[in-house]
């Protein structure tokens, strides 16, 4: 029932296992490898594949979290909808608030990755490209959700295909040095390894996807705890090996400073020849990526509409192709203006900052269920819980604060509304 005791109109089970694993290797194989690297090289050095483990670590529990909350409750929305449940109306509200401002900065993230990759230095044609992107695969959205799927499943294996050429050509390299994978390691210390542990995280958050298209799914109690591990899985292996074949060629210091690390990379191994690849791939995952980000940020808004904490208009659900239409249109039109306003790595630093919070949220809430309903130990959600905190802390300064101001301002509006 919605927030007016009104019957919402129902989203369509249509997705199995391997579809929603696509959605989720689409949302998360793009961001990470094609993206996230950079930054977390410029505070880490080549400390970030441990970062990247502690990012692992943490993206492990929150997967066991999801997928445990997921199979109770099997409808869209995600952490929204399991802290209302469990912990209260505003743990709720604050979840959803910070999925909905972090992922759609990742949207843009991924608008900004695309326009980056596909027109290097052009800075103004790659801000237009990565527009005309975010209006292409809305409009995608909007014809169903197995459309969806079926296009994320061609963008995922170009994308293998691409990381494929990155690998071989890194370890088989005359330039691969094997120092690169330790430099710069003990100087950097602990802030900086779960700095770059905060900002990789952001290539994790894709399985999420899985848990907000819960109400698309056939049988969810057992589709979604098996998606969520396998999606997770496969990618934890992609980036370590992407991750520490760039690092061997490359070097932190170069890592740190392109806008397109991989290309950089195999430019550094010689292999002029695998550069276009390279670009072919991350223009293939960034856009996977987007498209499967834009279909979950549309979910979540949809759920808040549906409780009352966005509005109404935002509940619409089209009846020809069971989308939340109104809400897609919606998150398109505000991530247009992030690829206007915002750079790379700013947003990335700031998704990383909601989305830690919405993971956080879960975890508590993971934890204050009963044991007929566990599926992992409760260790697990304390661990998820602290590890969440600790990178949110130690992510980048301005990252920190616009997400601080933010939250304030949902959490205000929220207050305001509902005393009004």
């Amino acid at each position: 029932m919605t927030a007016h005791g009104v019957a919402p109109p129902a989203l369509a089970r249509q997705l199995g296992t391997g579809e929603a694993v696509v959605i989720g290797l689409g949302s998360m194989i793009g961001a990470g490898v094609f993206a996230a690297f950079a930054p977390a090289a410029a505070a880490a050095g080549s400390a970030l594949l441990i970062g990247l483990a502690l990012a692992a670590g943490v993206a492990y529990c929150n997967a066991a979290a999801s997928a445990q909350l997921a199979a109770r409750y099997p409808t869209s929305g995600g952490t929204y909808v399991y802290g209302r449940e469990r912990l209260g109306p505003w743990w709720g509200f604050t979840a959803g608030w910070g999925f909905v401002i972090g992922k759609t900065a990742s949207c843009a993230a991924m608008a900004l990755t695309f326009g980056a990759y596909a027109l290097p230095g052009q800075p103004t044609a790659q801000r237009a490209l990565g527009v005309l992107a975010v209006v292409a695969l809305t409009a995608v959205n909007l014809r169903g959700i197995t459309r969806t799927a079926g296009l994320a499943r061609i963008l995922v294996a170009g994308s293998l295909l691409a990381l494929g050429v990155v690998v071989a050509v890194a370890l088989t390299s005359r330039h691969a040095d094997a120092a690169n994978l330790t430099s710069n390691a003990v100087a950097i210390g602990p802030y900086g390894v779960l700095q770059s542990a905060g900002l990789l995280f952001f290539a994790f958050a894709g399985y999420a996807r899985i848990a907000t298209l819960g109400e698309e799914v056939r049988d969810p109690a057992r589709t979604i705890p098996r998606a969520i591990p396998i999606a997770l899985g496969i990618t934890i292996a992609v980036y370590l090996l992407v991750g520490a074949s760039a690092l061997l060629v490359a070097g932190p210091v170069a890592i740190a400073g392109s806008p397109t690390p991989l290309a950089t990379a195999v430019d550094a191994a010689g292999a002029a020849w695998a550069e276009p690849v390279v670009r072919a791939g991350a223009i293939v995952a960034s856009l996977g990526s987007l498209l499967a980000l834009i279909a979950g940020v549309g979910r979540t808004t949809l759920a808040m509409a549906r409780e009352g904490d966005m509005p109404a208009t935002l509940a619409a659900v089209d009846d020809r192709h069971s989308v939340p239409h109104h809400a897609e249109l919606a998150i398109a039109a505000a991530v247009i203006v992030l690829v206007a306003l915002t750079d790379l790595r700013g947003a990335i630093g700031f998704s990383s900052f909601g989305v830690l919070v919405y993971y956080a949220i879960a975890n508590a809430a993971a934890f204050s269920q009963p044991g007929s309903e566990r599926r992992w130990p409760r260790v697990l959600n304390v661990i998820g819980l602290v590890g969440c905190l600790v990178l949110v802390a130690t992510l980048p300064v301005a990252a920190v604060s616009a997400g601080l101001i933010m939250f304030a301002v949902g959490l205000g509006a929220r207050r305001i509304s509902r005393r009004s």
